[in-house]
């Protein structure tokens, strides 16, 4: 049995100075992520120690080609390494990628239709096998092109992409069906992990519950829902990195006790952030050895009714759901206890192709008048035959924040109209396996994040689940995928534009597919001793833990 403690002690850092009362703790929390990083931007990385983080669930499942949770991702990262990625040194622009196992990101050829990586030639999977084009073209096709029996949530990103193939041992070439803006972002997904060609040849399925990868980081051990560790690998193929010795990711599904657990300096760091109430608590405590990032979050929560189990067949029933929520007030209340705030579309607030609150105005469930919107939803649920005090089951992942959360203000708004639902809450395994396996829910809650801001292929969603494996409402809409391929087809932004407020009236207003509840927003507070992490907008990035070190 192992008993290896699952938050072991670290060395703790030097007593800083001791902050005055609330409002300075408060004011600190604005101000001392960016003066901070200025300074430390000129200190030499400092070689040694184990990164210990908390994580809030334990992985489904290993393979990050089918799974979407930052429970895979945050501790199997740093095991891997991926064609190309986001600036680890610049994660809050969605323009900057760089080489991983490719030398360099190239420019494109044959009138933007065709892309060639060259690779690194002394990357190794630990095992001692070279990482070669053969891996490469394995992975992708993988992920592009799923055979039949195994998932990929992510083709949809990759609809132009005509084949991938070697053109010697050391380069890959992707031939793409139409030039796309959209390739590179999704090409620099960090899911994308690179897998070794003749284990994918062996079983398809072995990565679901094996690791081994070429990235900065060998795994050690685990226990299944306790932790995970790893070492650092000498043999990585980006001279001089990593810094640490190893990391271990520890799983605590409670947030208060991993609040506590970097109070207590047992651990010094959460990736995907707390609320507002946690990050007062750890600097009223911390002062000075605590560091706080923000980041507004290019993520959303989803109600997604199940289209395949009445009454949520029915677009009326589904158009109720949203017309019963305050989305602009909730914003307000919700934005002081959980990791949500902007009210938005299915586009990043402030990207040139979201909508504006005024567009966004336009479509049921973001009226104004809250009292005429209540009204219209109980006259649709009466016009479909839904009784008032109609039952139904919410599966509901088995995380506080913001999941259960936003789902307990969901219920209260449902109440307004008459439905009642019941919140299902179930272990993060059951949760995927009804979601996106058995069928037979009725209403869920799911998620959104582009670990890079790519609002075309973002939506990819919302479109036929024949398509799409990521889109678990169990529909099939063809003016939806009409609208996807015409904006992907198209380097005109006025043309997207135009065409994505068509796709958002179909897919939020007229159908209703998925409602989009609010965007969230990210609060990273984390021991001021890890450096070289920096906040993104996306909670999946940079997570290789390459570039990372500890002050002491």
């Amino acid at each position: 049995m192992n008993r290896t403690p699952l938050y072991p002690r670290v060395r703790r850092s030097t007593e800083g100075k001791r902050l005055h009362g609330r409002i300075i703790a408060a004011a600190l929390a604005l101000v001392l992520v960016l003066p901070m990083y200025d300074t430390l931007a000129a200190e030499t990385p400092k070689r040694g120690g184990t990164l210990i983080f908390v994580v809030a669930s334990y992985p489904p499942s290993f393979d990050g080609h089918r799974e979407f949770t930052f429970a895979m991702l945050h501790p199997t990262r740093p095991f891997y390494s991926v064609l190309i990625r986001v600036n680890p040194e610049n994660p809050s622009s969605p323009t900057d990628f760089v080489g991983d196992l490719a030398v360099e990101v190239p420019g494109p050829t044959d009138g933007g239709r065709k892309y060639t990586f060259r690779l690194h030639k002394n990357a190794r999977f630990w095992d001692g096998e070279p990482v070669t084009a053969r891996d490469v073209v394995a992975s992708f096709n993988k992920i592009i092109f799923p055979p039949p029996g195994v998932k990929s949530v992510r083709k949809a990103f990759y609809s132009m992409v005509e084949k991938v193939y070697a053109e010697n041992e050391h380069a890959v070439t992707f031939e793409l069906k139409y030039a796309s803006s959209a390739f590179i972002p999704a090409l620099a997904n960090p899911y994308n992990y690179v897998y070794s060609a003749t284990k994918l040849a062996e079983d398809m399925h072995w990565y679901e519950k094996n690791i081994l990868g070429s990235g900065p980081f060998i795994f050690t051990q685990g226990k299944v829902g306790a932790f995970i560790e790893g070492r650092r690998n000498p043999d990585y193929h980006h001279e001089g990195m990593p810094y640490l010795d190893g990391f271990r990711a520890v799983f605590d599904n409670q947030q208060a006790s991993r609040v506590e657990a970097i109070r207590k300096n047992q651990a010094m760091i959460e990736f995907r952030g707390f609320p507002p109430r946690s990050r007062d608590i750890l600097i009223r405590a911390l002062g000075d050895q605590i560091t706080v990032q923000e980041s507004d979050w290019s993520s959303y929560l989803l109600v997604v009714p199940n289209h395949r189990v009445k009454p949520f067949d029915d677009p009326r029933v589904r158009r109720a759901l949203s017309l019963a929520l305050d989305r602009w007030g909730g914003s307000s209340h919700l934005s002081r206890i959980a990791v949500v705030k902007a009210v938005g579309g299915t586009v990043f607030p402030g990207h040139p192709l979201a909508a504006t609150k005024e567009e966004l105005q336009k479509i049921s469930g973001y009226w104004p008048d809250l009292e005429k919107s209540r009204a219209e939803a109980r006259r649709l649920l009466r016009e479909a035959g839904v009784p008032d005090g109609f039952s139904f089951r919410f599966n509901m992942r088995p995380v506080d924040q913001p999941y259960k959360i936003v789902g307990a203000w969901l219920i209260s708004q449902w109440r307004t109209i008459g439905l009642d639902a019941e919140m299902w809450v179930q272990p993060t395994k059951p949760f995927f396996k009804t979601l996106r396996g058995r069928g037979d829910f009725e209403v869920s809650i799911d998620w959104h994040t582009s670990a890079v801001v790519n609002p075309i292929l973002d939506i990819s969603k919302f479109i036929s689940n024949d398509r799409s494996d990521f889109n678990f409402a169990n529909y099939k809409d063809r003016v939806l995928d009409d609208l996807f391929d015409k904006m992907d087809r198209t380097a005109d932004v006025a043309e997207q534009r135009r065409l994505m407020r068509q796709f958002e009236k179909r897919a939020l207003d007229e159908q209703a597919h998925m409602l989009v509840t609010h965007w969230w927003y990210r609060i990273v507070p984390h021991r001021s001793i890890v450096r070289g992490w920096k906040v993104g907008p996306s909670h999946y990035i940079p997570q290789d833990l390459a570039n990372v070190w500890l002050a002491e």
